[in-house]
């Protein structure tokens, strides 16, 4: 196995693992069980399980449908996680520019295919 292949596989688990926390923590402020959750999401009980016991990376349309039950913006779900990271501004300040690029990418590619 690569070096580059492990990195991505590396990066692809915590990104998933990120998500399970914030999508549990916040599942839990907000009082739900998995159950409401997924009913209000019109998701299966069981994909919101996998998700937040990193066995599955939802796809975008599942992200929307969880962030709209929750009432939250998606970037929540991939904040990183841990006090570490609330204190340290610097590291907030560079994953908030990061996501804005990514999100300015994916607009500035859609109004391409839009011509």
């Amino acid at each position: 196995m690569s070096f580059l292949y492990k990195n991505i596989r590396m990066q692809d688990l915590e990104i998933r693992n990120r998500i399970a926390i914030n999508l549990r923590n916040i599942r839990k402020e907000k009082k739900l069980t998995q159950f409401e959750l997924a009913e209000k999401a019109d998701l299966s009980e069981g994909a919101i399980k996998r998700i937040e016991l990193s066995l599955s990376y939802p796809e975008e349309k599942t992200l929307s449908q969880i962030t709209e039950a929750l009432d939250i913006d998606v970037v929540k779900l991939f904040m990183p996680v841990g006090d570490s990271f609330r204190n340290n501004k610097q590291n907030a300040t560079q994953l908030k520019a990061a996501i804005a690029d990514n999100i300015k990418q994916f607009v500035e590619e859609i109004f391409k295919e839009l011509e």
